[in-house]
């Protein structure tokens, strides 16, 4: 199993904090790998939030490619943030890490937010697929006011290795992953957590419905709809298509990857809805057993479960600062200062959800709709 660790906060925060929590839980993690995304983004980024940063890990050749691709692009080159890097023993260093912020191309600046996502969306995979044969480039997120980190080794000896101890970066939202492998090649873009336009989730459990979800997205024609080197990016790209695609409200995505049987739909009085949800969006319901943190643009988290409820999860925290966590004992890490009476362990029917600048919890139940 691996290990999640979600904060919000109203004011920024260091992830040491999210990796603290980490090894607290270190007995549910092996160590071979962590994933980090940092939304709403503070200190050098407080300025840069209307542009999009570019995420990723390049090669001496890769530099080349990309700063000739991003010219010919039409994006101007506004600033450059790089981890300082400490040799590690057990952690392989690679030539660059970066956080490239960039101005839209001229014919880009005026136009609709939705617009800009579709182009950042499609100069990201292009960078992809120009660096993936030979591992050249790797690019995991390009948005504005986000960060995403990945790298493959202990939790804290990666954060170490980014010099994010002696680092200023903060961020309001920070979602962290230490990875247990289950694949039998470590690879970076199999590594949670996963983005796309805005919408950002993590997983810990096995997808056993893995192939027909992939199925369904990929048949939906969004190039967006592809990668898949872990069966949990499905769950990324299932949140913005019910949200972003389908433009239905957040709590539509537990009913679409857990719809309620026959019976128990009758007890919503949006049953309707429900039933042709259910009926035309069946290849996109799990069978577990997964828990999923995310966020979405506008800053929401939240964290669902399955039907079987086989992984753990628990929400707790304060007023302006809630974490979402794989167990308590992380939390008690993480907010230390919290009534643990208040703690939320949420069930097979519960969608928990923190509102934007961590002002308050939200337990929905899927049973009831409300």
């Amino acid at each position: 199993m691996c290990r999640l660790v979600a904060i919000t906060s109203n004011e920024y925060f260091s992830p040491v904090e999210n990796i603290l929590a980490l090894e607290t839980m270190k007995e549910g993690h092996d160590g071979s790998g962590l994933g980090l995304t940092l939304r709403d983004l503070g200190g050098e980024f407080e300025e840069l939030k209307g542009y999009p940063i570019l995420s990723g890990i390049c090669s001496k050749k890769g530099v080349q490619m990309l700063n000739e691709f991003m010219h010919k692009a039409g994006f101007t080159l506004k600033d450059i943030w790089t981890p300082k890097i400490k040799h590690l023993k057990g952690i392989m260093r690679r030539d660059y890490y970066f956080a490239r912020i960039y101005d839209y191309p001229e014919s880009y600046r005026n136009k609709s937010m939705h617009e800009k996502e579709d182009l950042l969306m499609n100069i990201r995979l292009s960078l992809r697929k120009i660096g993936e044969s030979d591992g050249s480039m790797f690019v995991f997120s390009f948005y504005p006011d986000v960060i995403t980190l990945k790298e493959v080794g202990d939790p804290l000896q990666v954060y170490e290795f980014f010099g994010l101890d002696k680092n200023t970066i903060k961020a309001k939202i920070i979602f962290a992953q230490g990875r247990q492998n289950t694949n039998y090649v470590i690879y970076l873009y199999a590594c949670h957590p996963f983005f796309i336009q805005g919408y950002c989730s993590m997983t810990n459990g096995e997808n056993t419905a893995f192939v027909p979800i992939r199925e369904f997205l990929m048949s939906r024609g969004f190039p967006g709809y592809l990668g898949y080197n872990s069966d949990s990016e499905v769950f990324t790209h299932t949140l913005h298509y019910t949200v972003r695609q389908l433009g239905l409200p957040l709590t539509y995505y537990k009913d679409v990857i857990t719809p309620l049987k026959a019976s128990e739909l009758e007890m919503r009085e949006d049953k309707e809805a429900l039933k042709l949800l259910k009926h035309s969006l069946r290849p996109l319901c799990i069978d577990g057993p997964n828990v999923v943190i995310g966020f979405t643009p506008e800053g929401t988290c939240f964290m669902v479960h399955d039907s079987k409820k086989l992984r753990p999860g628990v929400v707790g925290g304060v007023r302006g600062k809630y974490a979402l966590l794989s167990e308590e004992c992380g939390l008690d890490r993480a907010i230390p200062e919290r009534n643990k009476s208040e703690d939320i362990f949420p069930m097979k029917y519960d969608m928990v959800m923190v509102t934007p600048q961590a002002e308050e919890v939200r337990v929905w139940n899927q049973l009831q709709g409300t």
